[in-house]
């Protein structure tokens, strides 16, 4: 089942067979640096990821992260979506995708049709994005999207700051 569908892309929730996809993409050097070691060394590992921590949380609230594939080819390219952290006080936009698809615009494009679906869909009112201060790339895509930078927060059990932006629905 589709969640969403863009002029170039198909977003729907994870599922077990997209186990090893998200273990490329959760030990792209990118991932590790940006977002942080998820301990996913198996494409089994994979598997429960999937289904202990995503898949859970789609089941529990409604959404959650998507697969995001190109549309003309089916091709999995990287994740985009809504993750609930107990520590904002809003839904997160998150984002990644594999190498070869960055620059595209795919992020871009991927992270509006979130956007649109969490306000006309879901009805939220703000939602936040973090990012690392130093990922350009993708401050740049938050701020395509219409985010703002709000402050800098040391999310709990974590070593490093990261920016929050935020984003007020219409």
């Amino acid at each position: 089942m589709f969640v969403l569908e863009t002029e170039r892309l198909l977003l729907r929730w994870l599922e077990a067979d997209d186990a090893a996809f998200v273990h490329e993409l959760m030990n792209d050097p990118g991932w590790l640096r940006h977002i942080g070691d998820r301990g996913i060394r198996s494409v089994g590992d994979a598997r429960r990821y999937i289904d202990e921590r995503l898949r859970a949380q789609c089941n529990r609230l409604g959404y959650g992260l998507n697969r995001v594939a190109l549309r003309a080819s089916g091709t999995p390219i990287g994740i985009c979506g809504l993750v609930r952290r107990d520590w904002l006080d809003v839904a997160d936009l998150g984002y990644a995708l594999l190498p070869q698809f960055r620059g595209q615009g795919c992020a871009t494009e991927a992270a509006a049709a979130v956007l649109e679906h969490a306000s006309s869909v879901l009805g939220f009112g703000r939602v936040a994005a973090i990012v690392s201060p130093d990922h350009r790339d993708s401050i740049r895509v938050l701020e395509r999207v219409g985010m703002c930078f709000e402050r800098k927060v040391m999310p709990p059990d974590e070593s490093r700051e990261v920016c929050v932006y935020q984003r007020v629905m219409r």
